[in-house]
């Protein structure tokens, strides 16, 4: 198996969301899922699966094609938050921050919380 990239497109994402709901599932009720909800054909799913298989996001075994993932969201999270603040904050999770509350409404709930994570940072 190649190494595990934790960095996925968007599509990749969509499949990944959907393995991450049902913990594991078979192709077929990927391709069901997905057209359900994203409206695509059986064909692009497969192919999605596929390309998670061979970067090592997925883990495909017999019986039935069934698709279990490599990576959790929380991976994926970090490597995404990270890749977010590095392309447009210059690495500066402070530059983030600052943009994020700048232009979002939080509550003062949220803002408690915000802060309590900060301290328990230090």
């Amino acid at each position: 198996m190649k190494e595990k990239k934790e960095k996925l497109n968007n599509s990749q994402i969509k499949v990944m969301q959907l393995l991450w709901e049902e913990g594991r599932a078979t192709a077929k009720k990927l391709c069901l899922l997905a057209a359900e909800r994203y409206e695509w054909n059986k064909n692009t799913t497969y192919t999605i699966i596929k390309s998670l298989v061979e970067i090592g996001a997925v883990e495909r075994s017999e019986p039935d094609f069934l698709c279990t993932p490599l990576l959790s969201l929380e991976e994926v999270r970090r490597t995404e938050t990270k890749g977010l603040v590095d392309k447009f904050f210059h690495g500066s999770a402070s530059a983030f921050f600052s943009a994020f509350l700048e232009d979002e409404n939080i509550s003062e709930e949220e803002l408690a919380a915000l802060k309590k994570i900060i301290n328990e940072k230090r």
